[in-house]
């Protein structure tokens, strides 16, 4: 029971959340999106998790999720992004999923300098590796051609219906585990708000900036209805205004101009991996979030959890 429970913090980590009951949601929020997400979803933490135990990592920062949820997000991102029904992706999937913990083992050395948080970019660093990589592989690429593209001017219309506005806003949030279903979206914020209400409120002011800062630059509206540039604005939003610093008004501030940084970044990172075949995944959120974090040591009226 207790290593369950702890796989279930994995998957709420994802959000930043040490709870197993966010996670009891998180995964119906998978199931929802597909059966072979969840269990992609609940196999990426158990493996992660069980990994971390075996290699005698902090039994700590295990029992509170936080060496699972990257194995979460690299074992769905392969289900995602790879095909769930083959054998090379359960493999990969496994094997992904243990060796971020090392990799994660090794960027938290590196990030402690600073005094900064892994974030997710364990899971960016194997996940790209291994999306980039998979076209050159027979066994693993059951996609047909290669997704490599050269980036493209924006087209089509940027003019946002209310219907594009509310399936984004709970999109957003969804495709923080790559799912674009405005239903999924509301259990992963459902889930949020029952482990803590102010990063519920912070992810949904993430979501509406991510919205609004899309609308403004004229990205297009059918990206935007599905979650694809705002759900690093999420993010950014929790972390900057609760999770890694103090909750306050300045802090808010600082989580709007982050989030809408985060949200043009995504859009340079679609163009960056495009010609390499790649994706964006939470890069944007990563990046932003090292930055903005960084530079709360320097500013009198932010301070850190």
């Amino acid at each position: 029971m207790k290593f369950v429970l702890e796989v279930l913090r994995g998957v709420a980590q994802v959000d930043f959340m040490p709870s197993a009951l966010c996670g009891l949601f998180f995964v119906a929020a998978l199931f929802a999106s597909g059966w072979q997400f969840g269990l992609y979803g609940l196999l990426g933490a158990a493996v992660g998790t069980a990994t971390a135990y075996l290699l005698g990592i902090d039994r700590k920062l295990v029992a509170a999720g936080l060496r699972g949820f990257n194995g979460c997000l690299v074992a769905t991102a392969f289900a995602v992004f790879l095909g769930a029904g083959h054998l090379s992706t359960f493999l990969l999937a496994v094997a992904g999923s243990s060796l971020v913990v090392v990799v994660t083992s090794a960027v938290a050395t590196f990030m402690s300098s600073w005094n900064l948080p892994t974030f997710t970019l364990p899971f960016c660093l194997v996940a790209s590796v291994m999306t980039v990589a998979a076209p050159g592989f027979a066994n693993v690429w059951h996609a047909g051609q290669d997704l490599a593209a050269l980036p493209e001017a924006a087209s089509g219309t940027s003019s946002l219906s209310w219907s594009d506005i509310w399936h984004g806003f709970l999109a957003n949030v969804g495709q923080i585990f790559f799912m674009p279903q405005w239903y999924v979206g509301l259990l992963f914020l459902a889930g949020i708000f029952v482990a803590n209400r102010l990063a519920g409120a912070m992810a949904c002011v993430g979501s509406a900036t991510g919205l609004l800062v899309s609308w403004m630059l004229g990205a297009p509206a059918a990206g935007v209805a599905q979650g694809l540039m705002g759900y690093n604005a999420v993010l950014v939003a929790m972390a900057l205004c609760g999770v890694f610093v103090a909750p306050s008004a300045v802090s808010f501030a600082y989580a709007v101009a982050g989030a809408g940084a985060a949200t043009a970044l995504t859009s340079a990172m679609n163009s960056f991996f495009g010609p390499f075949g790649g994706h964006t995944f939470t890069w944007p959120f990563v990046l932003t979030s090292i930055v903005f974090l960084a530079a709360v040591p320097a500013i009198p009226r932010l301070r850190r959890t």
